[in-house]
């Protein structure tokens, strides 16, 4: 029986349209993905829509729309960018589903028989950009005397009836579960500054609004709607099957990695560990969070009108080119410029010139001295033998790099074997040896094939078409294209399409 594995990405706020950051989590999701379902796991793969709150409201009426069809036009808008993105995801969940509601339901209603919840009333500074309650002492003073979020969202004093959650009582808890658990939260500098923020002391978190309407209604309750965090946090346990533990989904749950920005930390780390100890189900496995990308150093705002949209990028660029570009220019945890200079470096440098070329070159030679098959192995020399193992431990270097989420990492150790393998091809200079020892140079071709399938295969859940063609140049089934595989060589004489270029470089415009 395979292994399971679950990855989601947060569910997407739909007050707005898609845009870089969504498409760079949603890539980086779908890169473990592919990646444990090449590596023999089951995997279960969850993203979606948040569709519930204040800001969604305010958004719909601001449209023109009410706010069930301005959320159902953009998650369509979601959905499409999904799609666009080659995102392999198993399901697409909204919190406007009925299940959904039903879940949420179940959730609140075991929180409030474990006596978790109490009626109150909430007094004190709520950004509704953020839908979230603020401390005095995390706010900045502008010089206006207006008062802003960390985020920089404007906050405003609020009073009203509100359902809480008994947060405080589970900090003890929350600390002993940070420290038996080191790696729930990446990176180590979040964890940080988790830690730090509850040891600091946790109030009682209000889950409850009556100053609006757009929410799942409180059960026995229905003059106040669940806090939009409570609803949204929980999709991912709706999208297993619960409260249904004979669910064929619940098998996948605790998540083993949810997949987050920044921004949304403290919700994923503090408080739905906490609503899950509360309702006794178990914990996720890892939350991990991604820096922000900034437009040529700039932060990307409305107003600046720099807001990256992400298929306009693949129109210019490429998908497989923009996908390799998000994992590749920075540390995923890190914030990151991206830029039209970056992109075109990034792809003419290591995609068309180091692994398109290493491809093109090695190809035709077979196709011209080789008959278009597939060469024998021949006697393995020690510079070969160097060459074929950094292929050969490709898939165990770039599991534990991916397992950590660091891929850019991941990606380096492929380019250090696509390198050394260009370094070889000019060393080896096979055009040469067949005038003067052709066996050798069939050899010389054969490694090179060899590595180039074992490079192509590691790199599919980076870029998935892109190296689909290449194994398809190199005579790969396409049965025989996951990490097990790479065990047994092709056949010598197998018959190989015509040679084509996978990588285009970016030619700039001249003046």
């Amino acid at each position: 029986m395979r292994p399971s594995y679950f990855v989601s990405t947060p569910i997407y706020y739909v007050n707005g349209a898609p845009h870089i950051g969504h498409a760079y989590t949603s890539i980086a999701a779908d890169v473990l993905a592919r990646w444990k379902r090449l590596d023999g796991y089951d995997v279960f793969f969850l993203t979606g829509t948040d569709e519930h709150g204040q800001k969604v409201e305010k958004a719909a009426a601001e449209a023109g729309l009410d706010p069930q069809r301005f959320a159902d036009r953009v998650s369509a808008d979601f959905r499409a960018m999904a799609a666009r993105m080659a995102i392999s995801h198993d399901q697409f969940i909204r919190t406007t589903e009925p299940r959904h509601k039903a879940s949420c339901t179940a959730l609140w209603q075991r929180l409030a028989a474990a006596g978790h919840i109490y009626l109150g009333a909430y007094e004190g500074w709520y950004a509704v950009r953020d839908e979230s309650f603020y401390d005095e002492g995390e706010l900045t003073t502008r010089a206006d005397g207006s008062k802003v979020a960390p985020t920089g969202a404007p906050v405003e004093w609020v009073r009203e009836p509100s359902y809480f959650f008994r947060l405080s009582a589970f900090q003890d808890r929350l600390l002993a579960f940070y420290e038996a658990e080191p790696d729930f939260i990446a990176p180590e500098g979040r964890r940080r500054e988790v830690v730090s923020f509850v040891r600091g002391g946790l109030r009682d978190l209000s889950i409850s609004r009556t100053s609006f309407r757009w929410g799942i209604p409180v059960p026995g309750d229905p003059a106040h709607v669940m806090y939009v965090w409570l609803d949204a946090l929980t999709n991912y346990i709706t999208g297993c099957g619960f409260p249904d533990p004979e669910a064929p989904l619940w098998r996948f749950w605790p998540a083993d990695i949810h997949l987050i920005g920044k921004d949304i930390l403290r919700f994923h780390a503090v408080y739905w560990p906490a609503f899950l100890m509360g309702a006794g189900v178990a914990l996720p496995r890892r939350v991990s969070s991604n820096g922000w990308w900034t437009v040529e150093g700039e932060k990307m705002s409305k107003s600046l009108g720099n807001v990256i949209d992400p298929l306009k990028l693949i129109e210019t660029y490429g998908l497989d080119q923009v996908r390799f570009f998000l994992m590749r220019e920075k540390p995923f945890g890190a914030d990151g410029s991206i830029s039209h200079a970056a992109v075109v470096l990034r792809v003419n440098v290591e995609l068309a010139n180091d692994l398109g070329n290493l491809s093109q070159r090695s190809l035709s030679l077979i196709a011209r001295n080789c008959d278009g098959r597939l060469p024998p192995r021949g006697d393995i020399t020690a510079d070969d033998a160097t060459l074929l193992d950094a292929a050969a431990s490709l898939p165990g270097l770039l599991r534990e790099r991916i397992d950590r989420q660091v891929f850019n990492e991941a990606l380096e150790e492929a380019w250090k074997v696509i390198r050394a393998a260009n370094v070889y091809i000019d060393r080896q200079a096979p055009w040469a040896l067949r005038k003067t020892d052709p066996v050798r140079m069939a050899a010389v071709l054969r490694v090179l094939a060899d590595v180039l399938r074992a490079v192509a295969t590691v790199l599919q859940p980076f870029m998935p078409g892109s190296m689909a063609a290449m194994l398809d140049q190199l005579g790969v089934p396409e049965d025989a294209r996951d990490f097990a595989a790479l065990g047994a060589p092709l056949p010598a004489g197998t018959t190989l399409p015509a040679p084509s270029g996978v990588f285009p470089r970016i030619v700039e415009p001249t003046a």
